[in-house]
């Protein structure tokens, strides 16, 4: 390889480290934003500012020194130049599209050990080709690779998780037995003590992890808050619960609040101060090799490297917060890895984004069992005792509002940040490698257990998420090694060419990605969907849901003739899109009936008549969606098996039946778009035609049977549809007298 490589290799870098800014602050902002905005103490912009100025100050007041360089997980001075320049490509292709994997599907994962794992894995590639050269053993792997660090490493995963959920947990369960949920209605002393903990805490974590190696205080502080941590973290405590006792009683300051913006720029400046090391380290690292090589005059394949560590530029610095900063302000994937944090620990009721598994089912299970076993084994009135901490007051609050309310309180969101702050304090004095990703995320996933939000109702559908997002953590860890290794492996082979080429597919894949998500964002903002009622009387519930009825009947009929034309044509496509639409179409109206409760419970003694209403009509909806449901399920089986097509009298059977379906719901949107219910009589004394033209064409197929029908398969499916798509009429013609009686009456 000529000189010309290495300098294109150091450009392809420095392209690589931007991208890599970007990706990882999406991935990374779940660290310090999640408490915030999951409490709403204080607004979104405000949350962006506070945290815009953490990441500033932590990236400019940073050491500079990129660890990575010198983390031991390899050995520099066993490599040549040009096997480090492989080995460093490697790394960076790998992370931009490991982080950008996870971001968009939203899931938080840990940028430390992607790019541990990444160097460890493109190492051990490289070190198999030299031992293999050399005529080697496996056992020499330990000459290149430093194998305890890596099993530190791994182990620091597992006491992230393990140790960060059950302290948070811990922590959590003695604040609200200590504040309970009226924490607005206890003394002041209460609030000016939990404050004195929670900010002594989160200056400690400042001092230790943000500034430990910044320029900020002299030697001699840092030297005594070393040496005498008990005395400072005493004095600290005493200070600060003075001060929120102060701010609290005479300045009417919510100190919970307080706490809040404090833990956020904290967490913020130290993810900018230490974790910048995770997205520029290597190409600083390589670009200071590529200096000291390009002037040595020896060969690359021949000049040894050493293991210092790498001095980063103020100026470089400056210029990656801004990058950082900026991507906190515009990066939609870096709120929507933030949404998954939040909603798994909302304390109410909210849309559940992942499905139970056998496993999660499990847990559940047993921690039920175990909690009322534990349960018995109190006196009767301590249980009362303790119930009463974490009854929550009830405010009403219109239901179309829900989604609207902070997912936890300012005490949670308070503790979150507080626990977080010491867990990493404490490792990074003890030099214990835990991940803050792992840290934060399962110290806010404690709380809510401990916070009793994973109720009966909610309970599976949390703990089969941060299942989820544990096996992502994994999987992070085993795909960076491998993905490393390989592409290590092919740029080894292949030289400036296979660079080029896995550049282009890094950037298409990234490209692709945020395209695919910028489109789904689009149509998520633009789709409407099922709005959930608010109307205590029946003539306001048929006025309010007039929209739903419209919509639901417009997407019936879309997903109706899509499955008729992709059944007809064999178009496993339109199939899949039809069975995608009904799906969603369930979930909503399944969503509406979850709401149930929530609406007969606002309703005063006078509305009554309205719950039966809506109940009903409700249940009427359900048997459309399941008719429709079962008619794409069957018709995408039947294509997706490579069954025979429908024969010509069975296809214009259907495409006959889907014309007057779209006939009649097209007329349905139009009556409850402009709420002309007295046309609703109409068509349901028609309701006896539409049935026999149904009937007809089941009659034609039983002769057709009788006399050259020869697929069981045809047969069984075309019965199937047409039967399905009697009962999808007579739900509708049952929705409608639903709706034109009251309507009748109203008149």
């Amino acid at each position: 390889m000529g000189e010309d490589i290495y300098l294109f290799m150091i450009i392809a870098l420095a392209i690589l480290a931007i991208t890599d800014l970007v990706v990882g602050v999406s991935n990374d902002a779940v660290n310090f934003l999640n408490s915030a905005i999951g409490s709403k103490a204080i607004s979104f912009k405000t949350i962006m500012i506070v945290a815009s100025i953490g990441i500033a100050f932590g990236a400019i007041s940073s050491s500079g020194m990129m660890e990575v360089a010198r983390k031991g997980i390899f050995n520099p001075s066993e490599f040549v130049f040009a096997e480090i320049m492989i080995i460093f490509m490697a790394v960076m292709i790998t992370d931009i599209l490991l982080l950008d994997f996870f971001n968009t599907l939203g899931m938080p994962t840990s940028t430390t050990v992607s790019i541990v794992f990444e160097l460890l894995g493109a190492a051990v590639a490289i070190s198999l080709l030299k031992i293999s050269n050399n005529d080697g053993g496996l056992n020499d792997l330990t000459n290149y690779i430093n194998t305890d660090k890596a099993t530190e490493i791994i182990l620091g995963i597992l006491l992230s998780v393990v140790v960060a959920f059950t302290i948070g947990a811990i922590v959590q369960y003695a604040s609200r037995l200590f504040i309970s949920f009226k924490f607005n209605e206890r003394p002041k002393w209460v609030g000016a003590l939990f404050g004195g903990f929670a900010i002594t805490s989160i200056i400690y974590f400042i001092i230790v992890k943000g500034l430990k190696s910044a320029a900020v205080f002299s030697p001699h502080v840092l030297a005594f808050i070393a040496n005498n941590p008990e005395l400072f973290l005493l004095a600290n405590f005493i200070l600060w619960s003075a001060f929120s006792w102060v701010v609290s009683s005479f300045f009417k300051i919510n100190i919970y609040t307080l706490i809040i913006v404090f833990g956020t720029f904290a967490l913020a400046m130290a993810f900018a101060g230490n974790d910048l090391v995770n997205f520029i380290g290597v190409p600083l690292a390589a670009l200071e090799w590529y200096n000291a090589w390009s002037g040595s005059g020896i060969d690359a394949a021949a000049f040894t490297m050493d293991s210092g560590a790498v001095q980063t530029p103020t100026m470089l610095l400056l210029a990656s917060g801004v990058v950082m900063v900026v991507t906190l302000w515009f990066s939609s994937k870096a709120k929507n890895v933030v949404k998954t944090s939040v909603d798994l620990s909302r304390q109410d009721e909210g849309d559940e984004r992942f499905q139970p598994n056998f496993l999660s089912r499990q847990i559940v299970k047993f921690s039920i069992q175990a909690s009322e076993h534990l349960g018995g084994l109190l006196p009767d009135a301590l249980v009362s005792k303790i119930d009463s901490r974490f009854e929550k007051p009830y405010v009403y609050v219109p239901k179309s509002r829900i989604q609207d309310l902070p997912a936890f309180d300012l005490v949670r969101a308070s503790v979150n940040l507080m626990v977080a702050s010491v867990l990493i304090s404490i490792a990074t004095s003890m030099k214990l490698p835990l991940s803050t990703t792992y840290v934060t995320f399962m110290v806010a996933m404690g709380t809510s257990l401990a916070d009793r939000a994973w109720g009966p109702e909610s309970a599976v559908y949390r703990v089969a998420g941060v299942l989820n997002v544990i096996g992502g953590w994994f999987f992070t860890a085993f795909s960076a090694f491998v993905a490393a290794a390989i592409i290590a492996y092919i740029i080894h082979l292949g030289g400036i060419w296979a660079i080029g080429i896995l550049l282009v597919i890094a950037f298409l894949l990234i490209t692709r990605n945020y395209l695919s998500h910028n489109r789904r964002m689009k149509e998520t903002k633009i789709e409407e969907k099922l709005k959930k009622s608010e109307s205590n009387s029946i003539i306001g519930l048929i006025e309010e849901s007039s929209s739903n009825i419209s919509m639901a009947i417009e997407r019936a009929n879309k997903i109706y003739t899509q499955t008729i034309d992709g059944l007809s044509k064999h178009d496993i496509d339109k199939l899949k899109k039809s069975k995608k639409g009904i799906s969603k179409l369930n979930s909503e109206v399944e969503d509406l009936s979850g709401n149930i409760f929530y609406f007969i419970k606002n309703l005063d003694e006078s509305s009554v008549g309205a719950s039966n209403f809506y109940i009903t009509a409700l249940s009427y909806l359900q048997d459309m969606t399941q008719s429709l449901e079962y008619i794409s399920k069957a018709s995408y089986k039947h294509v997706n098996n490579n069954h025979k097509k429908l024969r010509f009298n069975q296809i214009k059977d259907l495409k006959e039946t889907d014309l007057f379906i779209d006939e009649l719901f097209s007329e349905l949107k139009s009556i409850f778009d402009t709420k002309s219910y007295d046309q609703l009589t109409k068509i349901i004394m028609n309701k006896e035609v539409l049935i026999a033209t149904i009937d007809q064409k089941i009659n034609k197929q039983i002769e057709r049977t009788r006399a050259d029908e020869s697929s069981p398969k045809n047969t069984a499916l075309y019965f199937s549809l047409l039967l399905e798509t009697k009962d999808l009429l007579k739900a509708t013609m049952n929705l409608l007298e639903t709706y034109e009686r009251p309507a009748n009456i109203k008149s």
